[in-house]
């Protein structure tokens, strides 16, 4: 622990910054820019020192664009994508929302959080109210209190939901409390990261999936002129410790705010289309399609064959819809109903699709013994595959099976009986 501090020291040393909080509130009073004087915070005692806390609240009507904050769907689906059962039981109250701003994007033993946002739910006479409270270093040695206080707020929650945080977030945060000797606060909780799910969600809609990009295109709530790039964070408060005006960083809290309040809107959001996938609130084509692989996988196929019927009734660009069409048609073959499958793959057939032509051929050679039929397939496809614009690679990788395919039928073809002729 000692050799980590010290090297974070000499990185502090060698851009200026003097140490410790007594020099630096010294800086502030000078410049009249001290962050109790920019930011509407206050000062909290813990036994390891003092620690800078901004609170805010928001009330039951708030929306984040449109969504509101919390919800009050049962978390079943959501438990079980997460693979976490304990899920199911938690009240919403037992969620903190967490978001750190830290000194470098690198991890490890030398990169440390200075600002920690975390937003909880409470019960209230109306209803819930969300608190948010930011955790602000004012100076390195400030770190141990940030930790305590961080705890005493995290001490009610046994579940946290990040954006990025199993990655980052969470790991970097035990590495810090590791080093002060400070237990763990959430060693034993469950962990719902958002960004997994929402790139299961729109990873094939929307062209970035990071949370601001989420927040502008899905919930339709964009952030103000006070918006500060993630990449300018650090460097912010690298001056900040140089000079002590805390002026600047009035960007990086609204930053970090919003990143929890976007957290939490969306945590609503994606429950709820979990919960119910045929919502009427869900009106693009491929969300719907999304929902359906995410039930697939999950093994609901009565419910992911019915997103797909749904999905593809929406409206789909051509490549997405004959997309959707081959997922479909392959998982109402899994599911043994067959006749819809053909259906489906006689419908992509006729518009030139090789895996249309190729599953035809494995239903009429394997299902129904036609080997005559199965080989009008396989040279469909092979028409289709030497007439395409396919690369070269995928070319032969098709070549290689249709022709091993067509070989193995006309194998059966010759050794199938010959019908008895009828005696007239």
């Amino acid at each position: 622990m000692e050799s980590n501090q010290k090297s974070l020291a000499d990185r502090l040393k060698s851009l200026g910054v003097d140490l410790g909080a007594g020099n630096l509130r010294a800086t502030q009073k000078k410049n009249s820019n001290a962050i109790q004087d920019v930011l509407d915070g206050r000062f909290v005692p813990t036994r390891r020192g003092e620690a800078f806390i901004c609170e805010e609240v928001y009330g039951t009507d708030y929306r984040h664009g449109w969504a509101p904050l919390d919800t009050d769907v049962p978390l079943n689906l959501m438990s079980n994508w997460a693979k976490d059962p304990r899920l199911v039981e938690m009240p919403l109250e037992a969620f903190a929302f967490v978001d750190t701003e830290t000194s470098g994007l690198s991890g490890g033993t030398g990169t440390y959080a200075f600002l920690v946002g975390v937003g909880r739910f409470e019960p209230s006479a109306v209803g819930r109210t969300f608190r948010l409270q930011q955790f602000f270093m004012r100076d390195p040695g400030e770190e141990p209190a940030l930790l305590e206080a961080l705890a005493e707020f995290l001490a009610p929650c046994s579940a946290l939901v990040t954006y990025n945080g199993k990655a980052f977030d969470a790991p970097l945060l035990k590495t810090r409390y590791t080093l002060h000797s400070i237990p763990v606060p959430f060693e034993d909780y469950t962990h719902v990261d958002l960004l997994h799910l929402a790139r299961r969600l729109w990873r094939d809609r929307l062209p970035s999936r990071t949370l601001k990009y989420i927040e502008e295109n899905i919930l339709s709530a964009p952030r103000t002129s006070e918006e500060v790039p993630g990449y300018e964070i650090p460097w912010l408060y690298f001056d900040y410790l140089r000079t002590g005006n805390a002026k600047p960083l009035k960007g990086v809290f609204y930053h970090n705010a919003m990143d929890i309040v976007a957290l939490a809107a969306l945590f609503s959001h994606t429950a709820a289309m979990l919960h119910d996938p045929f919502d009427e609130r869900i009106q693009h084509g491929l969300d719907v399609i999304a929902l359906a692989k995410l039930h697939e996988d999950l093994h609901y196929w009565d419910m992911a064959a019915r997103l797909y019927e749904r999905g593809l009734e929406m409206g789909l660009g051509e490549e997405d819809f004959w997309k959707a069409v081959h997922r479909l048609s392959v998982l109402q073959k899994r599911r043994g109903d067959l006749d819809e499958a053909v259906r489906w793959w006689e419908q992509a057939a006729a518009q030139g699709h090789v895996f249309a032509c190729i599953e035809l051929a494995k239903h009429c050679e394997h299902r129904r013994c036609d080997y005559f039929e199965a080989q009008k397939w396989v040279v469909s496809a092979m028409e289709l595959v030497d007439s395409g614009s396919l690369p070269d690679y995928m070319r032969q990788h098709w070549r290689a099976e249709l022709e091993h395919r067509l070989q193995r039928s006309e194998g059966k073809l010759k050794s199938k009986p010959a019908k008895p002729k009828k005696h007239v």
